[in-house]
């Protein structure tokens, strides 16, 4: 089992939280501070990220958005009493995970359970054929991932076994977010690992008993964040974010909904180790670290994108400035909301220095919750977008963090049973890794808004901005190119290639009563609920056509058309031209000055 502990490919929490903690331990910011066991027992207060997912799941009960759901595959012989035995000694020593919810005088307190002892239940699928397995197996992945949790009754930790075969299981589990997060789950799979080696061995468990519990960190919090503390962090922010545009307005491909799914999905990206090194040496002789570089990066992009010189975008940090809470599993995951002006058609050197001197000072008042500063800022809320920002930004590098454990039995799994469905939880999330085969990792992106057609162009652009500052920094953003050579050509050459064919001496009305005659019976016009075929179409403008010629008109007559679009305007537009005449087109919607001129001018029969 010990083999198996592995690091999944990152969750946006977690990579941010081993970069956070590993800069802030190097600034001295990651320190003992007082955090002791909570005085009373009963009753503790929510820490302020807990409240805001306390509050959402009052407005949406059974959400699964939130959930943290795993299938891990355990590719050897296991001994599940032993598993079972090493999953409950975890459960004991991380209150978090025996920690439910209810309301007391109208506020929320956290309940915990005493360890009563737990199992892990099994399902034995090795009767079932290969493919069988397989397929059963992604299914219960899939329903164990969205079964909803219920804060106040609990569980808001589940396990299940499934076995496949003697040496083939598949380990599920699901974790609310309100009690876990990204950097919980590295140490869930640590103990887990240590603790089963042991047990397997005949010994004891050799984890030390924890000093605090998340509870404990919840009380500090409260009564540490008040006062000349709070107003300290709040101005910074004030100030950092006045005027910060609502909405990063970036071209989707669907209009974006009065209410957001969280539906999503994800597209891959591995790019080069080469590049990941050039890009390394980039943010030395800058004095920035890698994940200041590929930011830039990808604000660059998003500028270039929406059009936009002022670009926002959320960071996940690990939220654990003190040792007492570094091997906790509980919700301490933060937001940084990093803004940076890329105005001026600054070379990219200089945008990494903006980027470098936004995340020095957020970093220094990282203690703010996300949620303290929504609540002070007040944004305009809305159904269809989160708050301060819509697209996040993650990178977990092994070579800064110290951490090359991570990769090397990241590389060591049997892998994961990916469930089938994804959610999202903002328009995009770019979650990446720095390791030695090159910068892995997703952009995840809502369905809603985006085709994956639409996703894979963004990722070739993104490798293309990576390309180009790497090569040459003082490259002004104007000058970035985002097409290759592939893409240029499609653009300017295929998409532009509209020459046809065309019957010499035939107009408009012969092209379409031949295109009439030869599908009658297809659609030809459809507006809103109604639609006309050809042969239906070319009927109304003939019988327009025949009363507009007994009118008067013919060659060289001008012919008004005021209508609101439909297909009436269409059929209009037709019989026009088979009388012979021509249309003047009169918006119903212009002012009445100016269609008076119009008609003024045009002086239509």
């Amino acid at each position: 089992m010990a083999s198996e502990q592995t690091v999944e490919l990152p969750r946006p929490e977690l990579s941010a939280a081993k970069r956070a903690f590993i800069e802030a331990r190097l600034r001295g910011r990651i320190r003992s501070s007082g955090i002791v066991p909570r005085a009373h027992r009963d009753g503790a207060p929510l820490s302020f990220a807990q409240e805001r997912l306390w509050f959402i799941d009052q407005l949406e009960p059974g959400s699964a958005v939130y959930s943290l759901p795993m299938a891990r595959r355990l590719g050897r012989a296991l001994d599940e009493a032993v598993l079972e035995r090493a999953l409950g000694e975890i459960v004991r020593r991380h209150e978090a995970l025996r920690t439910t919810f209810r309301e007391v005088d109208g506020s929320p307190v956290q309940v915990i359970a005493p360890f009563g002892g737990f199992t892990l239940p099994v399902e034995d699928l090795s009767g079932l054929g290969e493919a069988e397995r397989e397929v059963e197996a992604r299914r219960r992945a899939t329903e164990e991932a969205v079964l909803p949790f219920d804060l106040t009754a609990g569980p808001l930790f589940r396990a299940a076994l499934l076995r496949l075969g003697a040496e083939d299981h598949v380990l599920l589990l699901s974790m609310h977010h309100i009690v876990s997060d990204g950097w919980s789950m590295e140490v869930f799979f640590r103990e887990l690992a240590a603790l089963y080696t042991a047990y397997s061995e005949g010994r004891e468990s050799p984890l030390p008993e924890l000093p605090v519990q998340y509870a404990d960190y919840a009380v500090w919090q409260r009564e540490q964040l008040r006062g000349e503390v709070l107003e300290r962090q709040l101005a910074y922010w004030r100030e950092r974010l006045a005027g910060a545009p609502e909405l990063l307005e970036l071209p989707t491909d669907h209009p974006r909904p009065a209410v957001q799914t969280f539906w999503g999905a994800s597209e891959r990206i591995e790019l080069p180790g080469e590049l990941l090194e050039r890009l390394r040496a980039l943010g030395r002789s800058e004095g920035a670290t890698l994940y200041m570089v590929v930011l830039a990066a990808f604000q660059v992009l998003l500028s270039k994108y929406s059009g936009s010189e002022d670009i926002v975008v959320g960071s996940p940090i690990a939220g654990r400035t003190r040792n007492e809470v570094a091997g906790l599993i509980g919700f301490f995951v933060n937001t940084l909301v990093l803004r940076t002006d890329l105005g001026g058609d600054p070379s990219f050197r200089e945008v990494l220095g903006r980027v470098r001197e936004v995340m020095l000072g957020a970093y220094e008042h990282q203690e703010l919750p996300f949620e303290k500063l929504v609540a002070e800022l007040q944004p305009e809320r809305s159904l269809s977008h989160s708050p301060l920002f819509q697209v996040s930004f993650a990178l977990d590098d092994v070579e800064e963090s110290g951490s090359g454990g991570a990769e090397s039995s990241a590389e060591s799994s049997t892998g994961e049973v990916e469930p089938d469905f994804a959610f999202a939880k903002f328009d995009l999330t770019l979650a990446l890794a720095a390791t030695r085969r090159g910068l892995l990792g997703g952009l995840f992106y809502r369905t809603d808004l985006f085709e994956r057609g639409t996703i894979v162009r963004m990722l070739g652009h993104l490798e293309r901005v990576l390309e180009q500052v790497a090569a040459d920094a003082d490259l002004r953003l104007s000058r970035l190119e985002l097409l290759g050579q592939a893409e240029r050509a499609l653009v300017l050459e295929e998409w532009n290639a509209t020459d046809a064919a065309f019957p010499a001496g035939a107009c408009v009305p012969e092209l379409f009563e031949a295109q009439a005659a030869r599908a009658p019976d297809a659609v030809a016009v459809r507006f809103e609920e109604e639609s006309l075929t050809y042969g239906e179409l070319n009927a109304r403008a003939n019988r327009l056509a025949h009363h507009l010629r007994a009118l008067g008109v013919g060659p060289d007559a001008r012919v008004g058309v005021c209508v609101e679009r439909g297909p009436e305007m269409i059929a209009a537009l037709l019989a026009i031209l088979k009388a012979g005449g021509a249309y003047v087109p009169l918006d119903p919607a212009y002012p009445a000055d100016r269609l008076r001129y119009m008609l003024e001018d045009s002086a239509p029969a």
